[in-house]
């Protein structure tokens, strides 16, 4: 299984998340999130690992921006361990000392952000942040002080302009004693972000596991009590089946969490689009749309260059 992260703008005041389960993925989203800033002009902060620094600057290089370039005041590179020990003294939060640290680096990214606008009428000047101390706290076991690290974002958030980017490893998903604690750092954040996605060979075998998967992905999740199960099965297996027998090609399947609703998606490489039939009672095929349709709050099909991609979205209650 693998985690596949759309490209998001986080506008100033936007703070997101993204839970993902491999390495890559990370990188991807995030090199698309800084690749953003410089195309627009923006000032970027990145407080990561020194591992993720360089995985970062491997995907701003892929699209072709040149190391001089991330090397200059549009990108400040830190340590995420080095800075969080600048306002943890006895490893605490000092709230006044974080907010002279990270809120003295969102003020000197601001107003290099100035400097590039006198320099460059182009710019637009904005400041992007992306942090990963919170997930370090998570991960050493300090869930209490992740929560208050983020609550302190929020805050300076309202003083400062700024966009910010969190990212938690998804093994943080399937920790159920710290469900509780997971729904307070999805409720403060303003976008959600995890998405976990399978392929599957074009045989009988095909819908069945693509319906295990669903069950494995949906029920090792804190927001499993929020998910009708039954209809997340039904949903992909009749997506699945008709990729199987109408597509003839192998598919993949994907879960997308938002925080407000679960989107199941089948992708398959055959572009013919799938048809509503009005099969009668004795029909043994045909329905199976019509059963998308009556459970989903809403359903679609998308065109690619390749292929298309069948998607339906449960409520969470």
């Amino acid at each position: 299984m693998n985690v596949r992260t759309p490209e998001i703008v986080a506008g100033t005041g936007e703070h997101v998340v993204q839970f993902y389960d491999h390495e890559s993925d990370l990188a991807r989203a995030v090199g698309a999130y800084l690749a953003q800033a410089l195309q627009a002009g923006d000032v970027s902060i990145v407080i990561a690992t020194p591992a993720h620094r360089a995985a970062f600057q491997e995907e701003l290089a892929v699209v072709g921006l040149a190391p001089a370039k991330l090397e200059s005041d549009a990108i400040v590179w830190l340590d995420a361990a080095e800075t969080m020990a600048r306002f943890m003294p006895d490893d605490r939060i000092d709230p006044d000392a974080f907010r002279e640290v990270v809120g003295g680096l969102v003020r000197e990214a601001s107003r290099n952000g100035r400097a590039r606008r006198r320099s460059n009428r182009s710019a637009a000047g904005q400041i992007r942040a992306y942090g990963e101390m919170v997930a370090l706290l998570w991960d050493a076991g300090d869930v209490l002080g992740a929560i208050e690290l983020e609550k302190l974002w929020n805050e300076l958030a309202r003083e400062l302009e700024f966009s910010l980017w969190c990212a938690y490893h998804g093994h943080s998903l399937a920790v159920h004693e710290h469900a509780d604690e997971l729904h307070d750092v999805c409720h403060l954040h303003t976008c959600v972000i995890e998405e976990a996605t399978a392929r599957f060979a074009a045989g009988a075998d095909g819908p069945l596991a693509a319906r295990r998967f669903a069950s494995s992905v949906l029920t090792r999740r804190p927001y499993e009590d929020r998910v009708h199960l039954a209809d997340a099965r039904l949903l992909v297996s009749e997506l699945a089946t008709n990729a199987v027998i109408h597509a003839g090609t192998p598919f993949t399947v994907s879960i997308r969490y938002t925080g407000s609703s679960v989107r199941i998606s089948v992708r398959d490489w055959n572009p013919t689009q799938p048809v509503l039939r009005n099969g009668g009672p004795a029909s043994l095929s045909g329905r199976g749309l019509h059963l998308v349709a009556a459970m989903a709050e809403a359903w679609g099909v998308d065109d690619g260059p390749d292929g298309k991609t069948v998607w339906a979205e449960l409520p969470l209650r």
